[in-house]
């Protein structure tokens, strides 16, 4: 590897005149240096300079073609320069003194030296300078090309410190390890599970960032790895620590029902799951330990840890910061609904029970079944390839379902109204019934969803009711049943 070298870009050359005609000295510094050494895309830049960082953004904004606009953060003494290459932050040189309840630092003017102390770890307290006596050259006070040579997440300074002035750089540390697939150096790696009581101090919504970064990395496993056993796992998402663990009875065991989500999540990953199919891979068991029961003929059951595990996701979402809306409720069906096409492969495959699935699912079923194929995650590799042959019939049936019966997020012809109208009904438990009844019927194929066949249905049904269709009905000509 490489050692990072400024892009031939004239904004490096802009920033270092007006770095020297105010006389602040001024450095590229941190993630997109990293970056560069890792031959990785960045597009934040971040600069720091010993003097007065918002001065120096609006003097280099003064400089570049079409004088573009400074935004200013006063509280956080940073400015913020957008151009057509690059986002650049500038910021003066800091230290920082924390109390022991709060992760906010006191803030107050420093040297590079100071400021480089305060980085989180080596990798990102890398510098490139600015000056003209030695512009590009390379600031590395705490070896952080080494550690990116050698693959090393490490704090500059003593980690104890680090995570316990600010806990959240812990969550940091396994994501930048997670990402980049770097160990955690020993050392680093023991202090945040001495400190890990103090990311309680840490806002829900800060954590949850990094923790969706952890689960859009390559290999999310190897985070949650990292967090399972360090302790933090335990304390920021406790019904996913749950399920670790085997229970033996006699010759009864069960799968570790952790490590299978972690190799499901893998498998999700793997296939281009977004983070959303990710979630609902790590909830889809999540219910197992609240349903697990012991059946002395064939072992340990988890009946009905779909639909219990459908009914937590709202609550963790909620309790995790996540949006409640459109995404939770993807999360929550395919959660439901996972065992569904498991079920398919094991029995006849009928049109009745693949044109339930289709309407259940609607435009997620293809989420759903990259989730299921996710989710055979047996040792007998024999098993895996003869379900994984059964998922192909599925799969072909569902398409030739779907394409004669066009059922993707189909909705029935026979409403609510319809059925108020026809039988001069009130909003009921009967209206219900019967409109349920005209759904069964267009799945099971009696019918098809269409407004003739199936309003004549829907009088057959009426008149075994004992209910007439009245003057209003809005099909006149159908409303006699021989």
């Amino acid at each position: 590897m490489k050692s990072p070298q400024l892009p031939d870009l004239a904004l490096f050359h802009t920033i270092a005149a007006a770095a020297g005609e105010l006389g602040y000295p001024a450095y590229v510094i941190g993630g997109f240096v990293r970056d560069l050494a890792l031959e990785r895309p960045s597009k934040d830049v971040d600069v720091v300079c010993v003097g007065d960082g918002i001065e120096l953004a609006q003097a280099v904004g003064k400089k570049l073609p079409g004088r573009p606009r400074v935004t200013v953060f006063k509280n956080f003494g940073t400015a913020m320069l957008p151009t057509s290459d690059v986002e650049v932050e500038f910021v003066g040189a800091r230290k920082e003194s924390y109390r022991a309840d709060s992760r906010k630092p006191e803030v107050e003017a420093g040297t590079l030296e100071e400021d480089l102390a305060r980085r989180d770890f080596t990798i990102n307290a890398l510098g490139l300078s600015l000056n003209p006596e030695d512009f590009g050259a390379l600031v590395d006070r705490y070896d952080g090309v080494g550690d990116l040579k050698r693959k090393t997440i490490r704090t500059p300074l003593d980690p104890d410190i680090t995570f316990s002035d600010d806990p959240l750089r812990m969550m940091r540390a396994v994501r930048f390890a997670t990402q980049l697939d770097f160990d955690i150096e020993p050392d680093t790696y023991d202090a945040i599970a001495r400190n890990k009581d103090r990311i309680k101090i840490v806002s829900q919504e800060r954590i949850t960032v990094e923790l969706n970064k952890i689960i859009e990395a390559p290999k999310p496993s190897y985070g949650f790895k990292l967090l399972f056993q360090s302790g933090l796992l335990q304390l920021i998402f406790p019904k996913m620590a749950q399920l670790y663990g085997v229970e033996r009875v006699g010759q009864h065991a069960h799968k570790d029902n952790f490590y299978h989500t972690l190799q499901v999540l893998d498998n999700v990953a793997a296939a281009g799951g977004d983070l959303w199919l990710r979630w609902a891979a790590i909830l889809h068991d999540i219910a197992k330990p609240a349903t697990k029961r012991l059946d002395p003929k064939v072992g340990w059951t988890f009946h009905g840890h779909e639909d219990k595990g459908a009914r937590w996701v709202p609550q963790i979402f909620a309790e995790l910061k996540l949006p409640l809306g459109e995404e939770m409720r993807q999360v929550q069906k395919l959660v439901r609904l996972h065992l569904r096409p498991i079920a398919l492969v094991k029995e006849t495959v009928t049109d009745s029970a693949v044109r339930r699935l289709l309407f259940e699912a609607g435009d997620d079923i293809d989420r759903l079944m990259t989730l299921c194929r996710a989710d055979i995650t047996s040792k007998d590799h024999q098993r895996v390839a003869r379900y994984l042959r059964n998922f192909g019939v599925v799969e072909q049936k569902l398409k030739d379902v779907e394409e004669k019966d066009h059922l993707r997020n189909f909705k029935p012809v026979i409403t609510g109204e319809v059925i108020m109208q026809t039988f001069g009904l009130k909003p009921s438990r009967e209206v219900g019934e019967l409109k349920d009844a005209v759904l069964e019927a267009i799945l099971d194929g009696k019918i098809r969803n269409e407004m003739e066949e199936a309003f004549a249905f829907l009088l057959q049904l009426g008149k075994a009711k004992g209910l007439p269709p009245g003057d209003t009905s809005p099909f006149g000509s159908l409303v006699s049943v021989e």
